[in-house]
């Protein structure tokens, strides 16, 4: 039986389909951009009234126009309103999904299982109100969020399979977040990082997290320009009789940052997962309230503005009060959403470095980025990550020693966190999980997905260990799995045109294997397994590489 064939040869096909997530990315990364410039516009706005509400306005970072100076003085009226926003947050960012950085990490290891639109749009209004209010939520989280509606509207205007889709999901947040942090480099390598507990990445979808981060951050810096987000200016490598003290401060502020990861689990999950959220998060907003009103009214905002006082050494020895208050907030409000970001764990581990460095005599700026990127690693898992974004407001110069510190604070930290979702390593990932089928027949062998950057033929599911073939005739049927054509996305099951002797016997669905009905209709998220012989298969796949198809 001769098959159809494409007439592309297959190195051309290999490089059509690469220039389409190329061009897919940076077409998200122009996308997110532009709405990454409409939420600046949007928290500009909101951010005045939530000073007007509690009567005080922390500093902000230089890179966004920030002031490097508090305004006012917690009004007692005024910050009686954080209770009841805390638990409009509480209510509206729910245990499942979670925050957009959970959403991000649970919808990935769930093969694309993502909240809709609404469910974004929903999560990115509870962000901004609580971060203009002045609880503990960094303003990267929104900008992560938008990346991920920028790649749903993407998806609505545009065909994409199911592993484009949850490529271009991490390559939209990556976009957000390089907006966010004016450092595409470091947010592109934070996404595929993030993902799991153990030194692992995502390294398929890095260079399009790259292109999307860079593209946004070029359309967002026409609007905003292309200042760090952080200026430290004069950070040098320290002398070698001082890098055992920065060495005991990245030691200590990692100590601290496993303390946290233990606190957080004070809170029952059954009370910060039920009825009760809403509940904690307004005692939540009460608690920050008083401490705002009482002690420190340093612990409003998300802290990089402080953390930018400290790093130019312009805060007193009062920096600890303001640094332990915050970790403090983020060990409880942990499990209700509140400082999943990395803002708010920049800021804390941030000021904690500050504190201490001037404790031992060490220079701010250095002590600052140290203790960031030690606690950064440990509450997020992102060692790679950390010390890059270290280096890109700090200068090259440090990149050795927040390489050593992060290396350090990852290996002594464990596998726990504060971002749900993450998991071990990529062998446990649902992304990677091969659905298991069915004992075959003899004559069937089942064939792993094939994937347009590998066109090769897969090896067999059944094949022996050693490598050998078996013995006896080839098979004559052969399963294979793979996404759901473009073409055929929305299109009923009993539609669907095959070549002679190619047949459907299962659609994987939400990870698992489901029997094919008529009138099932196709998914971009779904993959299909086929029953068919070898060449039978190889016309199916070469009609569909035509295009159009």
């Amino acid at each position: 039986m001769s098959g159809v064939r494409s007439p592309f040869p297959r190195a051309m096909l290999t490089r059509l389909e690469t220039g389409r997530i190329v061009v897919l990315s940076l077409l998200l990364g122009m996308l997110v951009g532009g709405l990454g410039i409409v939420l600046r516009v949007v928290l500009d706005l909101v951010l005045p009234w939530g000073a007007w509400l509690t009567g005080f306005s922390p500093p902000g970072p230089p890179g966004e126009g920030g002031l490097l100076m508090a305004f006012g003085d917690a009004l007692p009226w005024g910050l009686l309103f954080l209770p009841f926003i805390g638990g409009l947050y509480a209510w509206l960012v729910p245990a499942e999904p979670g925050a957009p950085y959970s959403q991000l990490v649970r919808g990935y290891h769930a093969r694309g299982q993502w909240p809709d639109v609404w469910t974004g749009l929903r999560t990115l209004l509870a962000t901004v109100i609580a971060h203009a209010s002045g609880l503990l939520i960094g303003r990267d989280s929104a900008f992560v969020m938008v990346g991920q509606i920028g790649t749903r509207l993407l998806g609505r205007a545009t065909r994409l399979d199911a592993v484009e889709s949850r490529t271009l999901m991490l390559a939209g947040a990556a976009a957000g977040l390089g907006t966010a942090l004016h450092a595409p480099l470091a947010a592109a390598v934070l996404i595929v990082e993030i993902l799991y507990r153990r030194f692992e990445f995502e390294f398929e979808v890095l260079m399009p997290c790259v292109l999307a981060a860079v593209a946004a951050y070029a359309i967002y810096g026409l609007g905003f320009g292309f200042s760090p987000l952080l200026s430290v200016v004069g950070a040098q490598l320290p002398a070698a009789g001082q890098v055992p003290l920065y060495l005991l401060l990245a030691l200590i502020v990692t100590l601290l940052g496993w303390i946290l990861l233990f606190a957080a689990r004070v809170v029952p999950s059954a009370w910060t997962d039920g009825w009760l959220r809403p509940v904690l998060g307004g005692l939540f907003g009460l608690l920050t309230a008083s401490i705002a009103l009482l002690s420190a009214p340093g612990v409003l905002g998300d802290g990089l503005g402080w953390l930018q006082l400290g790093l130019n050494g312009f805060l007193s020895e009062r920096v600890m009060e303001v640094a332990v208050w915050r970790w403090l907030l983020l060990a409880l409000g942990a499990r209700l959403a509140f400082g999943g970001g990395l803002f708010p764990s920049v800021a804390t581990g941030g000021l904690l470095g500050v504190g201490l460095g001037m404790g031992l005599g060490l220079d701010p700026a250095v002590s600052g980025l140290i203790g960031a990127t030690a606690f950064l690693t440990v509450t997020l898992n992102v060692p790679v990550g950390a010390a890059l974004l270290a280096v890109a407001w700090g200068g090259d110069t440090l990149l050795p020693l927040v390489l050593v510190a992060a290396g350090m604070a990852h290996f002594l930290s464990g596998e726990t966190g504060i971002v749900p979702g993450q998991v071990r390593s990529r062998a446990v990932s649902g992304a990677h999980a091969t659905p298991t089928f069915a004992p075959l027949p003899d004559t069937v062998r089942f064939m792993a997905p094939r994937s347009p950057a590998q066109p090769a033929a897969p090896i067999p599911f059944d094949a022996p260990a050693d490598g050998t073939a078996s013995e006896g005739a080839a098979p004559e049927r052969e399963l294979y799995r793979r996404a759901v054509p473009g073409g055929w996305q929305g299109t009923k099951l009993h539609l669907v045109s095959l070549p002679p002797g190619v047949e459907i016997v299962g659609i994987v669905r939400d990870g698992t294997v489901r029997v094919p009905r008529p009138e099932m209709r196709l998914t971009a998220d779904d993959e299909l397994v086929f029953l068919a012989r070898p060449q039978a298969y190889a016309a199916l796949e070469g009609l569909l590489r035509l295009p159009g198809a």
